[in-house]
């Protein structure tokens, strides 16, 4: 059986793709989630699936950050992402990211069919006249690495430094003591390898969470 999840918050393009890429596969079983929380949940109860169709701007996403969570936290399992947004800056840096494949929401399903059948043959797909951007951006990837090293919380606070909170809001904000958030800012500043929460920002910014 070929498994597929499915992670968009959007259900009508879910039950949509549903439709249109089960009569072309044979034996398909799909997956549906709508965050990055239940794409996460969803992944760590089932071990078998075969491919991720992962959408950029789930809720939890932030940009970038879903595809990041994704291929740090599930190593090894393809993900082809699923997007509007198809600019080649987003391309590139999904596919410098380490996804398998972009697929623009507005292509033909039977080529999207035809892109997953490529990728979970271990090739990588993307759109004519994209070939360029599989090759890796050194700089987007060390960046990622470093990002991916933060837990959530830990990124729930740079988010809040990147929207220019003081401590005291920040601790309002996430209901903890202004003493767990300074030992949060520490621990992000190490892992990041930063100094300031100029820097920190900085970093996020190379990635496009904003």
């Amino acid at each position: 059986m070929t498994t597929f999840l499915i992670a968009d918050d959007h259900p009508l393009f879910r039950e949509a793709l549903v439709g249109a890429l089960s009569p072309l596969f044979a034996d398909l079983e799909i997956k549906q989630a709508d965050s990055l929380e239940s794409t996460i949940t969803t992944l760590k109860k089932n071990k078998n699936f075969d491919l991720v169709l992962l959408d950029l701007n789930m809720p939890g996403c932030d940009s970038f950050l879903g595809l990041i969570r994704v291929l740090e936290d599930f190593p090894g399992l393809p993900v082809a992402v699923v997007s509007a947004s198809d600019s080649s800056q987003v391309i590139s840096k999904v596919m410098s990211l380490g996804a398998k494949g972009f697929i623009s929401k507005a292509t033909p399903t039977d080529t999207i069919a035809e892109a997953l059948k490529q990728i979970m043959k271990g090739n990588i797909w993307l759109p004519e006249g994209y070939e360029e951007f599989s090759s890796e951006n050194c700089s987007t990837i060390n960046v990622a690495n470093l990002v991916a090293g933060l837990t959530p919380k830990q990124f729930k606070v740079v988010k809040l430094l990147q929207d220019g909170l003081l401590n005291k809001q920040i601790a309002a904000d996430l209901e903890i003591t202004e003493a767990t958030v300074k030992a949060h800012i520490s621990a992000i500043f190490k892992k990041l390898g930063v100094k300031t929460r100029t820097q920190a920002v900085l970093l996020l910014k190379e990635l496009d969470i904003e």
